[in-house]
């Protein structure tokens, strides 16, 4: 491998590789003492998704960088405020969730940084959601009068059982959230809490709305430093920017232009991570398949050849790999794939898919951990893709678990 003491714009497809784990924090030793809450300001957004299997999605993005961190320490450090030390100021919050990659927990610090979209969800002609007349004037009022709460506590989410059938109260909280009048601080079994974000984000952030040349300048600067190198797609689809904005500010986000051994596209690094080689403990762990490491399939195909799709929302009869087959990290690369169900105490793997001989001791290895993390005392292998890794995958499983 070549050497990155000094800053190149030639990078060799291992380098590239290595410095993307890096950023994303599976390279070199983990920054415990920062916790949950540096994972999320290193990576400046965890993405949210309903599916919960072993976990909560954004409960296995820092376990996957961490290890066993407590699943309630993971919300409090996402959700609980503190206090900044000044006698008479309220409690501050870490996060917010809004629209970012999809909908992400956000360090609370970017709130001005997403001006520009809540500018443009005002400025959208239309909804797809109707509105009644003063529905929306209500839910601030009593918001302001009532202090945080859920969809629910406003009056109820839905009209009827009918999951799309929004109620005018959940259109109306939905849409101030949009528009940035209301901002969700918290998830109380898994519901939206809601409060004013005049209320809820500090002053100093709240009243700095940045022009959109300085948002996108952000932001682009943001994913660049999260994903350590990526080509113009990539950066666009880590907060989910257009092509186009990202052109207009990438020459002045701070990136530096890089070629990359076998990508065929321009691509941009964040210069920090040229200054040194990255180097160190490589973390083994299942992923998420939300983890920012694996967002984009093409960017996970061109690194690690690894194809990578969530198939929880494809008919079961056209699944390849399972419901939600989490991919197995080891030694820098994607090596199988694990779909896993609960089942009391037993961690149940339904369906294993493996790279060969080599990575069975590094999916035994990750699923044992994931199954003491959850409070499993066992783990039972349903199927195997290779029949021939039944018998060693078991044999592993059997060590790890003496």
């Amino acid at each position: 491998m070549t050497s990155l003491s000094r800053p190149s714009t030639e990078l060799s497809a291992d380098e590239a590789r290595r410095i993307a784990l890096r950023a994303q924090g599976f390279l070199g030793a983990p920054d415990r003492r920062s916790g949950v809450r540096g994972v999320l300001r290193h990576l400046g957004a965890v993405q949210l998704d309903t599916i919960s299997v072993l976990a909560r999605s954004h409960e296995l993005i820092p376990y996957a960088r961490l290890g066993a961190v407590g699943r309630k320490t993971v919300d409090s450090a996402y959700w609980t405020p503190s206090h900044d030390g000044t006698t008479g100021t309220p409690p501050h919050p870490h996060a917010f969730e809004y629209w970012s990659h999809a909908a992400c927990i956000l360090p609370i610090e970017e709130w001005p940084h997403f001006a520009f979209r809540r500018r443009a969800y005002r400025a959208r002609p239309h909804w797809n959601h109707a509105l009644p007349d003063g529905v929306y004037d209500q839910v601030i009022k009593q918001l302001r009068a009532e202090g945080p709460l859920t969809a629910t506590d406003l009056g109820g989410a839905k009209k009827t059982s009918e999951w799309w059938d929004w109620s005018g109260t959940k259109v109306a909280v939905e849409r101030a959230l949009m528009y940035g009048e209301v901002v969700c601080t918290e998830r109380r079994s898994w519901k939206r809490v809601y409060d004013l974000a005049e209320r809820a984000v500090p002053g100093p952030l709240l009243h700095d709305e940045l022009d959109d040349a300085e948002c996108l300048r952000r932001l682009v600067r943001l994913a660049g430093q999260s994903l350590g190198v990526g080509t113009r797609a990539d950066i666009a689809d880590y907060h989910r920017l257009k092509g186009e904005q990202v052109d207009a500010v990438i020459d002045d986000s701070g990136l530096v232009p890089v070629t990359v051994e076998g990508w065929g596209k321009p691509a941009w690094a964040d210069p920090a991570a040229l200054e040194t080689a990255p180097r160190g403990r490589h973390r083994t762990t299942l992923l998420s398949p939300f983890d920012s490491l694996v967002w984009e399939r093409a960017r996970t195909e061109r690194i690690f050849g690894f194809t990578h799709r969530l198939e929880a929302y494809v008919p079961k009869p056209k699944r390849v790999y399972g419901y939600f087959a989490m991919p197995v990290l080891a030694g820098g690369h994607l090596v199988g794939r694990v779909d896993p169900a609960r089942e009391g105490r037993t961690l149940v793997a339904r369906q294993v898919t493996l790279d060969g001989l080599k990575a069975v001791p590094a999916v035994a290895q990750a699923l044992v951990e994931a199954a003491s993390w959850v409070d499993c005392t066992d783990v039972r292998v349903e199927r195997v893709d290779a029949p021939e890794l039944r018998a060693p995958l078991a044999a592993e499983l059997a060590r790890a678990l003496a």
